[in-house]
């Protein structure tokens, strides 16, 4: 017989974690959607340059595409409810949030890197618009590593 704890197989639900449109009005689960907007501006940022250190921003379009789609996808678990049968769901959730968090934090540092070599290393007409969509990147990139860090932890000690 199972109790108000355990789903049918016995193992116990994560009752707290909400679902529907309450992972909106619950922290961790409201930084998600900060975390989607502010890491959608971070690719569209730089895919509106000209992109010259292709090996550092390829790693920050890499993050930031591949964190959209995964967290896209958590997103929709949640409003659908798909983690209500899984007992383990805070400690995925708060290890997805940490490891991005730290390849966000790769990520935003590589993307500044960028930003300042570009300012004395590219000679382009465009370059003043390019070094502020950079340094915008950049902006962006860091505020979405905090998101995914504050996001890993307050999982973590709720």
């Amino acid at each position: 017989m199972a109790t108000k704890n355990t789903v049918s197989s016995g193992c116990p639900a994560p009752e707290d974690i909400p679902s529907g449109l309450d992972i909106f009005r619950t922290i961790p689960y409201a930084l998600i959607l900060p975390e989607l907007i502010f890491g959608c501006w971070v690719w569209i940022l730089v895919a509106a340059t000209s992109v010259h250190f292709t090996l550092l921003q390829g790693w920050v379009m890499y993050v930031s595409i591949s964190s959209f789609v995964i967290s896209l996808l958590l997103l929709m678990g949640y409003l659908f409810g798909f983690h209500r049968n899984i007992s383990s769901w805070r400690i995925l959730d708060s290890l997805y949030h940490g490891a991005t968090g730290i390849f966000y934090m790769s990520a935003a540092a590589l993307q500044a890197n960028a930003t300042i070599r570009s300012e004395r290393e590219v000679a382009d007409e465009h370059m003043p618009l390019y070094y502020q969509l950079n340094a915008a990147a950049t902006f962006f990139a860091f505020i979405t590593a905090l998101l995914y860090i504050l996001h890993a932890f307050s999982n973590y000690y709720h």
